[in-house]
């Protein structure tokens, strides 16, 4: 018999992206994992800095991600940064290549979380490259948000 063990849900945050880019367009899909990879991602072991997406002939590939590798792995442990496939429909996939054609966006790892049947996602956006004086736009909203909410609570 099994118990019933509530685990904590798995988000993993790419904390620069809304502060680097300008987020158009958001797409949720899956990921060609091995199994060490899922148990590290499971564990929150995973990192989505420094990441971004590439098409690789017409299939789109997460570059740069690490997962860290699993403690009770053995010698098939995982690579950490390796190239991984991202799974989305063909439509969608001739959506995002036509977009990053064009108007030169970029495609970036928003979040990385585990779905209701135990599978990984990955949300990625569409984005565009914020320029200096938009970053320094984005702080003095963000001090000001702060600010109200500081005045609110005395």
């Amino acid at each position: 018999m099994k118990a019933n063990i509530k685990q904590q849900p798995v988000r993993i945050k790419n904390k620069r992206a809304y502060f680097d880019y300008e987020i158009l367009e958001k797409f949720v899909c899956g990921m060609q994992l091995f199994g060490t990879e899922v148990k590290s991602i499971r564990r929150s072991k995973a990192s989505l800095a420094e990441s971004f997406c590439s098409f690789t002939g017409h299939e789109l590939f997460v570059i740069n991600m690490h997962i860290s590798d699993y403690d009770f792995g053995n010698i098939n442990n995982h690579e950490n940064r390796r190239d991984r496939k991202l799974l989305l429909k063909k439509k969608e996939l001739q959506r995002i290549q036509k977009k990053v054609k064009e108007s030169g966006l970029t495609v970036i790892p928003l979040t990385m979380f585990m779905n209701g049947k135990g599978l990984v996602k990955l949300e990625i956006g569409i984005a565009r490259g914020k320029k200096t004086y938009d970053k320094r736009e984005t702080l003095k909203k963000y001090d000001a948000r702060l600010e109200m909410d500081r005045a609110m609570k005395h």
